[in-house]
């Protein structure tokens, strides 16, 4: 029977996992990379909004440039409210813990 190992993968963004016992190491936190995907979100909803905006408006024809972005837009939004209840789901799995 074929032995299966699990490799770690990274996020982007994320610095590489350390050794909790490893001083010294500077490593981006879960709260930093949270951050920093909600800022990336909040800008792909922002940057879809001036397109649809402009459109609207007049300044820029490009109908496939404004629905690529609703959609860039509106999967991130998917993607981070999955998350977020992953996130809370794990909070109850651990709460529900006994010690």
């Amino acid at each position: 029977m074929k032995e299966i190992t699990m490799q770690p993968i990274s996020l982007p963004g994320a610095a590489p996992l350390k050794s909790p016992g490893t001083p010294g190491v500077a490593g981006t936190g879960f709260s930093e990379i949270l951050s920093r995907s909600i800022a990336e979100v909040n800008g792909q909803s922002q940057e879809a909004d001036q397109l649809v905006q402009g459109l609207a408006t007049g300044e820029h024809a490009n109908i496939h440039e404004t629905m690529i972005a609703m959609e860039k837009s509106g999967i991130s939004f998917r993607m981070m409210t999955r998350v977020q209840q992953k996130v809370i789901d794990a909070y109850r799995e651990i709460m529900r813990m006994q010690i």
